[in-house]
């Protein structure tokens, strides 16, 4: 992998972007589906529009809540721009990424994408295409394939910080600081909501979300490769040659595969077109095609990630689809 330039400024990007034309930026008046409070912008260039996103630990409450880009150190969607990791993704996912511009005082990075909302799942609740669904979930196995063994030696997500996540004590420190964003303000009520049906989930759950050693211990027996750890629909499209859109690179890491997947079937339930257990098992088959021997580690491997999906949202769950989740995760957490 090689490495990618980082301008200083957004004005140098943009200059070398056009390559001599004019260009300007405009407001964001139409839908972004982000929930991060990271503010966007439009560069025009030309008969070209690109979508710029501006990310910064004071702006938003992910990097906040994941430890990211603290104390004088870069973004992590930024490491693997720099280092060249997202070069490297197989020939099914297109990043969208053009170029990035870091100003060191004030830690704020402008991330510059090519715009293509055609592309992009469109937001709502509606399911989504049976082909669309399965063609993610091939691309995700393409990703994995690829980077299959991957070593963390970057400074990304840790397991810490990924099962962490929805920790109640979270919105707290974020009330305490001023911020107002509205999700972390669900986890407190959220847990509480699962523990009035699923008591001993919520405790298991909590337990866990305040020290995931065991569940990272366990996991580590299991191959690893890199994640990237938010594939949502709101990340997602397909370009009309058939290739998946995989945007916002906020929670990369060295991980098992099945990571990836929970999230997936976690984030997207009310849209997918098949059962979760389909959905696995359509997604182990893409990676056997691709070479990867799943018999001594999926079973295991797939509840424990299930399990860390369950911790990173079940406080937004409810009736069966909460039900489902707690359930299996309790299983699960008892063997840890």
């Amino acid at each position: 992998m090689s490495a990618r330039p980082v301008y200083d400024t957004i004005e140098g990007l943009l200059d070398d972007l056009a390559g001599g034309r004019s260009w300007w930026l405009e407001p964001v008046d139409k839908h972004v589906d982000s929930l991060s409070g990271s503010p966007f912008e439009f560069a025009v260039v030309g008969s070209e529009r690109f979508l710029i996103k501006h990310i910064a630990h004071h702006l938003d409450w992910i990097m906040r809540d994941l430890d990211d880009g603290s104390d004088g150190r870069e973004p992590r969607a930024l490491i693997i721009w720099r280092a060249g990791i997202l070069d490297a993704l197989p020939a099914e996912i297109d990043h969208l990424t053009v170029g990035m511009a870091y100003d060191t005082t004030s830690g704020l990075l402008r991330q510059v994408l090519r715009y293509e909302p055609a592309a992009m799942v469109p937001p709502g609740d509606s399911v989504i295409p049976l082909e669309q669904h399965r063609r993610f979930l091939d691309h995700m196995a393409a990703m994995h394939a690829v980077f299959w063994g991957f070593r963390d030696t970057y400074g990304l997500t840790t397991a810490r910080r990924r099962y962490g996540f929805a920790d109640p004590s979270f919105a707290a420190a974020e009330a305490a600081a001023g911020h107002t964003d509205p999700v972390p303000q669900m986890f407190p009520g959220g847990w509480e909501r699962v523990a009035t049906t699923h008591p001993e989930a919520a405790a298991v759950a909590l337990a866990l979300i305040a020290d995931p050693a065991p569940l990272a211990l366990a996991m580590a027996e299991g191959p690893s490769t890199l994640v990237h750890g938010d594939w949502k629909f709101g990340n997602l499209g397909t370009l009309p040659d058939g290739r998946s859109v995989l945007i916002d690179w906020a929670w990369p890491g060295e991980a098992p595969c099945c990571v990836d997947l929970a999230w997936y079937l976690a984030v997207n339930c009310d849209r997918l077109p098949e059962s979760k257990e389909d959905s696995s098992a359509a997604y182990r088959r893409c990676l056997e095609r691709r070479g990867i021997s799943t018999a001594p580690w999926w079973d295991r491997q797939l509840e424990l990630a299930l399990l860390g999906g369950f911790l990173q949202l079940g406080w937004s769950k409810e009736a069966d689809e909460l039900a489902w989740w707690a359930e299996r995760s309790l299983q699960t957490a008892r063997t840890l």
